[in-house]
């Protein structure tokens, strides 16, 4: 499941906002931004290291080589000095993203993991016969599924 798409600036803000707090490398920014958003929000490495170097770029970021030969961002002078300016804008930006897809988009992705998970476990230590039982209901469920759509879609058509 995907949650709602991020806005160009979010990327940059959330980046920002980050490194206000510590030194990290891309690849440590993706992840933060994915743990705080509850997984709702992973930006691609392609929309992330562009980010990072137009901050570079305006002089708010600067690179070092950093552990493992990666390369660690930090805030500039001017980048501090922007980050304390602009605190509305840096304000966890992974919370509107996150937010747009709500509670309920949260929990049914949790939810889903963990069927998920149960799943993988009927295969690697149930019968066939139990792995087939599985499947099937795994099959009755995507329907009724689809089936709760379908009827608010008619419930939606009656109202107008």
């Amino acid at each position: 499941m995907r949650g709602p798409r991020a806005r160009r600036g979010d990327v940059r803000a959330a980046a920002l906002a980050l490194l206000a707090e510590q030194p990290l490398n891309g690849y440590q920014i993706i992840q933060e931004i994915a743990e705080r958003s509850g997984g709702v929000w992973r930006p691609s490495p392609g929309s992330v290291y562009p980010a990072l170097q137009q901050l570079e770029d305006e002089g708010l970021i600067r690179a070092e080589a950093g552990d493992g030969g990666r390369r660690a961002y930090q805030l500039t002078d001017e980048g501090r000095q922007y980050a304390e300016t602009h605190q509305s804008e840096l304000r966890a930006p992974w919370d509107v993203v996150a937010g747009g897809a709500g509670g309920a988009a949260l929990e049914m992705r949790r939810l889903v993991g963990q069927v998920a998970m149960a799943a993988v476990q009927v295969v690697s230590a149930g019968t066939d016969a139990q792995a087939a039982e599985a499947r099937q209901l795994l099959t009755d469920t995507r329907k009724a599924l689809y089936r709760i759509l379908a009827s608010d879609e008619e419930s939606a058509g009656d109202g107008e």
